[in-house]
């Protein structure tokens, strides 16, 4: 696979360590067990599969491309380029300026663009209504954009069965930034609806069954369809797509089910003419971390720590997927540690930033800290929670000796 040029800065020697001892001993990536770092009264398992996913990385590259080659232009992102704040800052402290909210709200006006300006389109995408307004200006929206290929697959997929005629059940939310992208391009080749849950779906499989009527279906579904979009008969062929970063095994279990109602109104022998099959869509990073993720928890810690943006959806179905396990504290950085006996965490449930005392069971090593990190976090930040850690046990290995058997692998395959 390409490699891209990060800058170092994201980077960390200490993770950095175990994901070359890793690729060393498991190029394919099939072994799903996490690696540990015992540094004596703390040990640190560490997902197989975590960090900057290649969409990312092809993001962030060609962001700092661009303030590399346009130094005299004004560059605008036109949202955030992935969900980190670190990486968002840094670009807005390198004079790039933000022209919208991730939720869509206007901060720069378009009008205010001029045909010399540089805008990067955001790894998610972006809807063909913004790239028309921007073309329509005059803007180059091909030279800077970042948008995903597994992301772009999801939209080729859409394409492919609208022109078979087939409506499009995109599994996402609705007002992320990727299934706006992703319905806007839908909707032009057939009618789109979007399932945020499996509960979701299971109310739009008693509309195809029949069990619910089309009032329903536009009250249940109110804002979440495309214009026109008629139940009565565009429920009658279906594929299921999904925002890339949603929980991959849910998708699935959609299409199961969007499956199983299609053969309980057509019975089995017909339902490949009214449902196709879209699992080729499935994006590999989202896969991998949450297999990964799935192999930590089986393996067992004390707590889990997940590193991420807070309004990365990537990160926070990592986190529905630990807390069910363990005690999970979502963080954005090691500046939410009061040592071990405070921790500020995000709750995805409430949408809050949330206190907790005495979380760390720092009396009673050896401790076992479950840590991993969303698609679109840094490496670097999870480099400095393990120093941060370290710094509550003054007993603890030195960095050098706990990291000292996967250097040996690196040097062994060098």
């Amino acid at each position: 696979m390409r490699q891209f040029d990060v800058p170092t800065f994201y980077q960390s020697p200490i993770i950095s360590t175990v994901k070359d001892a890793r690729q060393a001993t498991d190029p394919r990536k099939k072994d799903l067990s996490p690696s540990i770092i015992d540094f004596g009264p703390v040990r640190f398992k560490i997902a197989r599969h975590f960090g900057f996913c290649f969409g990312v990385e092809q993001a962030i590259e060609i962001a700092y491309e661009a303030l590399e080659e346009n130094p005299d232009k004004r560059i605008f992102l036109l949202s955030e380029m992935i969900h980190n704040p670190h990486v968002n800052e840094d670009l807005r402290e390198r004079g790039i300026q933000f022209l919208r909210t991730t939720k869509g709200e206007q901060l720069i006006p378009f009008e205010e663009l001029t045909p010399d300006d540089v805008v990067i389109i955001p790894a998610f995408g972006t809807t063909l209504e913004v790239e028309q307004t921007l073309e329509e200006i005059g803007v180059d929206t091909a030279s800077y954009d970042t948008t995903c290929p597994f992301v772009e697959k999801v939209w080729r997929k859409s394409s492919q069965i609208g022109d078979d005629d087939y409506s499009i059940i995109v599994h996402g939310k609705r007002y992320h930034e990727e299934t706006r992208a992703t319905f806007s391009h839908a909707k032009e080749e057939g009618p789109v609806v979007v399932v945020r849950d499996m509960e979701e779906a299971q109310e739009l499989a008693k509309v195809i069954r029949g069990e619910k009527d089309t009032d329903f279906f536009y009250d249940y579904f109110d804002d979440k369809y495309s214009e026109g979009f008629d139940p009565e008969t565009d429920l009658q062929k279906l594929g299921v797509v999904n925002q890339t970063t949603m929980l991959a095994e849910e998708t699935a279990a959609i299409a199961d089910l969007m499956r199983e109602a299609m053969i309980d109104r057509y019975g089995e022998a017909d339902v490949k003419e009214h449902f196709a099959d879209t699992s080729d869509t499935l994006c590999y990073a989202t896969n991998e971390n949450q297999s990964a993720t799935k192999a930590l928890i089986e393996d067992g810690a004390d707590l889990g720590l997940i590193v991420g943006g807070y309004n990365s959806s990537n990160t926070s179905h990592l986190v529905e997927l630990c807390e069910e396990h363990m005690p999970t504290y979502f963080i954005c950085d090691a500046g939410e540690f009061e040592g071990p006996a405070e921790i500020q965490h995000f709750n995805i449930h409430t949408k809050t930033e949330e206190t907790t005392e005495h979380w760390f069971p720092a009396d009673n090593p050896p401790v076992d800290v479950l840590l991993t990190s969303g698609a679109s976090c840094p490496d670097a930040l999870l480099d400095e929670v393990i120093r941060d850690i370290l710094s509550w046990f003054p007993d603890a290995r030195p960095v050098e000796e706990a990291l000292a058997p996967f250097q040996e692998i690196e040097d062994e395959d060098d």
